[in-house]
């Protein structure tokens, strides 16, 4: 069993990871983690647990992103029982056998489950990067304001300055 985690979005980007047995012993604990990737061998029958806490952060909320992914399983439908009833022909005339096309769509089968998950996982990091880059625009485009405007103060007072600089209160009479 293969257990992938990431924090997509949130104060922190961090959570803890635990991994329970079903005998509640704790296989894999991790603290305050932004992603993970962990290969658990389950010996025990029965449901493991997988907990993400986010106790340590009172107030923010956080957006997670996890895949298990369970080898040896049969995850196809139907699997072996559609090639069951196939005989293969005596007289094959083709090179191949149908054990041999059976091996290559197997494989080709379990490469391209292999490539849904990566682009799965490729999305997530996609996803985290563009929260952050948004959280990020707010806050540079929110200190871009305030700085013009403390620069704009600062003009208007200079300005200000000067003219009293040269303001003459003394009147000529002529």
């Amino acid at each position: 069993m293969e257990v992938e985690y990431q924090v997509i979005a949130g104060a922190g980007m961090d959570v803890n990871f635990n991994i329970l047995s079903p005998h509640g012993i704790s296989l894999i604990f991790e603290a305050r983690r932004s992603d993970g990737v962990h290969v658990v061998e389950p010996t025990v029958e029965g449901d493991y647990q997988i907990c993400f806490d986010n106790t340590f952060s009172h107030f923010s909320e956080k957006l997670v992103f996890f895949e298990i992914i369970i080898e040896g399983r049969g995850g196809d439908v139907g699997g072996d029982d559609e090639w069951a009833g196939l005989d293969e022909p005596q007289g094959n005339l083709v090179e191949y056998k149908l054990d041999d096309i059976r091996e290559s769509m197997d494989s080709l089968h379990k490469r391209l489950e292999r490539s849904r998950q990566m682009q799965v996982v490729l999305r997530a990091f996609e996803a985290r990067d563009r929260n952050l880059l948004e959280d990020n625009l707010w806050r540079v485009s929110f200190w871009s304001c305030a700085s013009v405007l403390v620069m704009m103060c600062v003009a208007l007072t200079q300005v200000y300055t000067v003219r009293k600089l040269f303001d003459d209160k003394r009147r000529v009479y002529t």
